[in-house]
């Protein structure tokens, strides 16, 4: 009977769950899992603190998910120690588990610069986790100034959960516009407007340098009074298991479109990963949670003796501030077209007979065939991409181009 090991309890650990039992029903798989609960959808977070879910709602897998499946978890334990000569993983207690294959499907950690005074800050959190979450619901209430480090996703998410229950939010970074990693500045400025129009200040071009209890002192002079500070600066790869056992890393641990790391036996998925961005022709970590599922299930698969590849891979992002929604996907190279009214963007990415990528801001579009295209690598001139520009419709292609991709009738 194999056995097999995965390192962390997120998306892509029950995609490894679902990929292994696949292909191999007998075999034994332990979970070690740093948090003591279930496996949840991390981006609802915001969602819960906003009153939109409840704790109920916010599983990924039913309760039984790892009876049924036939896993031990290892409840609040860490792996610190991999052995991929003696195959075994040793754990934060001193526990040592062995393994015919091993998933490392750690996530990622908060990135907390070295801020002077930041002992003395009383309320401090991280926005990673749903027990941050609730650590913060409890910290906040509607007298609380809060202020947010990171002008990001998971800053800019924080600040839409928690407007509504708390005094002030105030958010700082030191790039000159929001989410700044996937908007240019027209478009980060349309969502900006959006948060700002319910309530959220930002300081943008400048941040902390100096805490001193509730006062935070900025780069550029200003004094900012805070009740309560989120620290959401950014995220790292949890890579060091696979990095300190001799395993090749970049920003993520490297792995090959099997998902297999330079270590043998040992498989990665998920955000601690990187793989390849097909759509900009590099390595990169793609944080995404469907993408953390597929690179989870494909590792199973092939820890099991199957034979799975993962190489479609490429950056993507939906996130919505109170009712505006943004949709991203791909790189931004080549030629653009564009759609621009008010607050509704449109704009469409190609080069060399290919979509390389969009960015979709307040528009009701079918997203997901855009993406097909961008995966897919479709050459535009085997479709009508003149009526693709202007709505995205399985329309503009070929019958035979219709039933290879989406099937059925045409």
């Amino acid at each position: 009977m194999k056995r097999y090991v995965i390192i962390g309890n997120g998306i892509a650990a029950a995609g490894c769950i679902e990929g292994i039992r696949s292909t191999d029903g007998g075999g034994s798989i332990t979970v070690v899992s740093a948090e003591k609960r279930g496996v949840y959808c991390r981006p609802l977070i915001s969602y819960y603190l906003e009153g939109k879910t409840d704790l109920s709602r916010m599983g990924y897998r039913p309760d039984d998910f790892y009876e049924k499946n036939g896993c031990a978890v290892l409840w609040g334990r860490t792996a610190v120690k991999l052995d991929p000569v003696s195959r075994t993983v040793t754990l934060d207690d001193g526990a040592a588990v062995e393994y015919d294959a091993l998933c490392v499907a750690a996530g990622s950690a908060p990135f907390v610069p070295g801020f002077e005074g930041l002992d003395t800050v009383e309320k401090k959190f991280s926005f990673m986790t749903l027990d941050d979450a609730l650590a913060l619901e409890k910290a906040v209430d509607k007298s609380s100034r809060v202020l947010i480090v990171g002008a990001g996703l998971i800053g800019l998410k924080c600040a839409e959960g928690i407007a509504g229950r708390s005094g002030s939010v105030t958010v700082c970074d030191l790039a000159d516009r929001v989410l700044s990693s996937i908007l240019d500045a027209e478009c980060a400025g349309i969502m900006q407007r959006r948060l700002e129009e319910h309530g959220i200040s930002f300081l943008l071009g400048d941040s902390a340098v100096r805490f001193d209890g509730g006062r935070a002192y900025m780069k550029s002079g200003a004094v900012v009074d805070f009740d309560v500070l989120v620290l959401a600066v950014g995220v790292r790869a949890n890579s060091s298991l696979v990095k300190d056992a001799g395993g090749e890393t970049g920003r993520g641990i490297t792995v090959d479109e099997y998902m297999r790391t330079s270590l043998p036996g040992v498989f990665a998925a998920g955000d601690c990963a990187e793989g390849m961005d097909i759509s900009a022709g590099q390595r990169r970590v793609l944080a995404i949670l469907p993408g953390a599922y597929m690179q989870g299930h494909a590792a199973g698969v092939n820890m099991a003796g199957g034979s799975r590849v993962y190489d479609k891979g490429i950056p993507m992002n939906s996130i919505g501030f109170f009712g505006l929604h943004a949709m991203t996907a791909g790189s931004y190279e080549g030629d653009v077209y564009e759609e621009r009214t008010g607050d509704s963007v449109k704009r469409l990415f190609t080069k060399d007979d290919l979509l390389k990528g969009f960015i979709l801001i307040g528009r009701d579009e079918r997203a997901g065939i855009y993406t097909s295209l961008i995966r897919e690598k479709t050459p535009l001139s085997s479709i009508d991409f003149e009526a693709l520009k202007k709505a995205a419709t399985t329309a503009a292609f070929s019958p035979e181009i219709r039933r290879k991709k989406f099937g059925g009738a045409v």
